[in-house]
């Protein structure tokens, strides 16, 4: 139930009801079935949200939907029985999920509850927690509905009392100051959908983005293009290819950002977000620095391309250094290249690094399905928020998106089509809390609430032997 609280379906009551049914189910299980129902819950949530996986490949896909789903099992192993529960759970599910953001190969942070809850009442809590504090409000909720269903409403209306008590501080909490508006053009070449990379022309590609930059309407600042429509074999700078982008900078009298995909040799490549001034000129690039495993690299290829077909994925992505910024005419902007929306620690590192303004180019034009880019949207909003930016995305077949500071979406592209989104931005200063904290506050205290949790658990127990 709680996966159809994800997009792109969207239903983000039906988060509480999941979990709900899901802490249920714990009150009086011991470790080992827990463990299962922990399991089961999780199977039921990646299941779904990690389907698009199996587009690729079928048993990988099983795979993964396991080793996410485990996170869920041993958060739930974790969590001790009887009344203690209450507090433990939310406590063992947001170290859990935190942990997906981490391992297997520096995280898979895809299909998590707080995605769904990026259209609901919640979202403006990661202006102070971030998507781990949306994530464990949604907890609390659902633990409250199921308190609540035992008739326990003391418990319940902590647990319940809590969550309003987030929702009331994430919208009264301050998110920066307001700077000079921008006028900027999301870029949508449009096409059909569901290509690898190595299935498609490049120079295609390109084309299908220069001949719908024709359609922004000047006068412009800011143009962003999607990820990926800039394909090199040296600097892009010194590429026909760049000098493309280069003339249409100069034609708009505007900053243009560019996805650039640069090889580096016959097995490497960077993907790489370009900046080049109104001059024509490139002013500055940030290399990507997450890397989607088995899409931009294949980990222990050596080992892997024995036992599987590797064909599609032929070169390693290098990883970048920096944080995110590309110091541009228009001010700094902040950006996090497709897969890297899904992390909050790179629009953040971004913030604290000058971002006045987010931009993800994207490229989600390999799935047949709206699962992926709409997930990316919902990741998005909650990246605005939790930074208190505005956000540009684009993508060459969608989704191209604005939202605001406040997690709105203002403008969203269709799939498929041939598009250019051209709207007034706001470049923003200040720090949101989370921006100035981060995640650290919250796990310490989940971590102790665990530790207590079971304190207070063995103390029951004692006092029942005794």
């Amino acid at each position: 139930m709680a996966s159809l609280s994800l997009p792109p379906f969207g239903w983000w009551a039906l988060g509480f009801l999941g979990v709900a049914l899901f802490a249920w189910s714990l009150h009086d299980l011991r470790a080992p079935r827990r463990f299962l129902s922990g399991m089961a819950f999780g199977i039921g949530l990646f299941g779904i949200g990690l389907w698009w996986m199996t587009e690729f490949h079928f048993l990988g896909a099983a795979l993964a939907i396991l080793i996410e789903a485990s996170f869920m099992a041993v958060a739930a192993a974790l969590v001790p029985r009887g009344r203690w529960s209450v507090p433990a759970l939310p406590a063992a599910l947001v170290m859990a999920e935190a942990g997906r953001a981490v391992v297997p190969f520096s995280g898979v942070p895809l299909a998590g509850i707080a995605l769904g809850q990026s259209g609901g009442p919640l979202a403006g809590a990661a202006r102070i927690g971030g998507e781990l504090l949306v994530f464990i409000l949604a907890v609390l909720a659902g633990v409250g509905l199921a308190q609540l269903a035992r008739r326990r409403f003391l418990t319940a209306a902590v647990a319940l009392g809590l969550v309003v008590g987030g929702v009331v501080a994430g919208a009264v909490s301050p998110d920066g100051g307001e700077g000079p508006a921008l006028a900027t053009a999301v870029v949508q070449g449009g096409g059909r959908r569901g290509f690898r990379g190595v299935e498609s022309d490049p120079q295609a590609v390109l084309d299908a983005t220069l001949d719908v930059t024709r359609d922004v309407r000047p006068p412009v600042a800011l143009i962003l293009w999607p990820e990926d429509v800039v394909d090199v074999d040296a600097p892009v700078g010194d590429t026909p290819e760049g000098r493309s982008v280069a003339e249409v900078a100069r034609s708009t009298a505007s900053t243009v950002v560019a996805g650039v995909i640069e090889a580096s040799g016959p097995d490497r490549f960077f993907n790489a977000a370009v900046a080049w001034s109104p001059s024509g000129e490139v002013v500055d690039r940030y290399d990507k620095v997450e890397r989607v495993p088995f899409g931009e690299y294949i980990p222990a290829r050596g080992l892997v391309e024995q036992v599987v077909d590797v064909s599609a994925v032929p070169r390693d992505a290098i990883v970048g250094q920096r944080s995110g910024v590309l110091r541009t005419p228009v001010g700094p902007v902040g950006v996090a290249i497709s897969y890297e929306v899904f992390f909050s620690s790179r629009s953040r590192a971004a913030t604290r690094a000058g971002a006045r303004l987010l931009a993800v180019p994207t490229n989600a034009a390999s799935f047949t399905s709206s699962q992926v880019p709409a997930q990316e949207v919902a990741a998005a909003r909650l990246r605005a928020i939790e930074s208190g930016r505005d956000l540009l995305q684009a993508a060459p077949t969608g989704y191209g998106a604005y939202v605001d500071n406040r997690g709105r979406l203002r403008a969203r592209t269709t799939l498929g089509r041939r598009q250019v989104i051209q709207l007034t931005a706001t470049m923003r200063s200040g720090r949101t809390v989370y921006a100035a904290l981060g995640d650290a506050p919250l796990l310490g205290m989940a971590g102790a609430v665990l530790v207590l949790a079971w304190l207070g658990h063995r103390g029951v127990l004692r006092a029942r032997r005794t």
